[in-house]
């Protein structure tokens, strides 16, 4: 009985912890660059002398699927994705560096480069990208940003994207979407095979109607976790019935 309660238990609370990872998924099927969030369960022993019988549920596989998404062509000058594998860096509050597939730039009152949720886009050698004011925009295959002045229709190259391309394997999701490495490792080194297009997005690799499968599944699932807890309970209140003096 104690194995079933606490298998019910934990794997009822890593369900809805699984649930809320596919109502993200679904949440940013439409995020440019977003990649989908991967969660598996498996049961495992309690490490303990007294409860030799317990076991209970973990989260055993917390990562994503770094499939590329469709590219879509956009037509917007600073809208940038990548070709094949590769990130871009951006900076975090605190100075360190992660890396996204969103390339849905934008240009703030200071001239910064940012992405849509507020990060400086880090350009060569790893300083934030300026752009000059009323040019237009053309990004190149290597991540050169030119810009074109519209009075003379001169062409000059203000900046290039850092695009990096470090292993997948170690890159951990943060809560702001982005990827970061494990703390202490450095940062990767610019890699001239990373390649993007200008004027498009990648989207979302999040496939809805997988999504929306799973989130039936996870529902029946936890329905099923709650019901062995009630038979459980009442497994446990007959065995105290028949075993108390009367």
């Amino acid at each position: 009985m104690d194995r079933m309660i606490y298998l019910a238990m934990t794997g009822a609370k890593y369900t809805l912890e699984q649930q809320a990872a596919v109502a993200n998924n679904l949440a940013n099927v439409d995020t440019p660059g977003f990649k989908e969030a991967l969660h598996r369960l498996r049961a495992v022993n309690v490490q303990s002398q007294a409860l030799p019988s317990r076991a209970f549920v973990v989260d055993a596989t917390v990562s994503a699927r770094f499939s590329e998404g469709v590219l879509e062509q956009t037509g917007r000058a600073l809208d940038v994705a990548i070709a094949g594998p590769g990130w871009f860096a951006v900076q975090l509050p605190d100075g360190g560096e992660a890396y996204t597939r969103n390339g849905a730039f934008q240009v703030d009152n200071g001239g910064m480069l940012r992405l849509p949720n507020g990060q400086m886009v880090l350009g060569e050698g790893g300083a934030p990208i300026t752009l000059p004011p009323d040019r237009t925009y053309l990004v190149g295959k290597d991540g050169t940003i030119n810009a074109i002045d519209p009075a003379n229709g001169q062409v000059e190259a203000v900046g290039r994207l850092r695009l990096v391309n470090p292993p997948v394997t170690q890159l951990q999701r943060g809560d702001d979407g982005l990827f970061r490495l494990p703390a202490g490792t450095p940062p990767p080194p610019e890699d001239p095979m990373v390649s993007v297009r200008g004027g498009y997005l990648e989207k979302s690799n999040v496939d809805v109607v997988d999504q929306m499968v799973r989130m039936i599944a996870l529902a029946r699932q936890f329905e099923m976790n709650t019901k062995a807890i009630q038979v459980a309970e009442e497994d446990d209140q007959r065995a105290t019935a028949l075993l108390s003096p009367r």
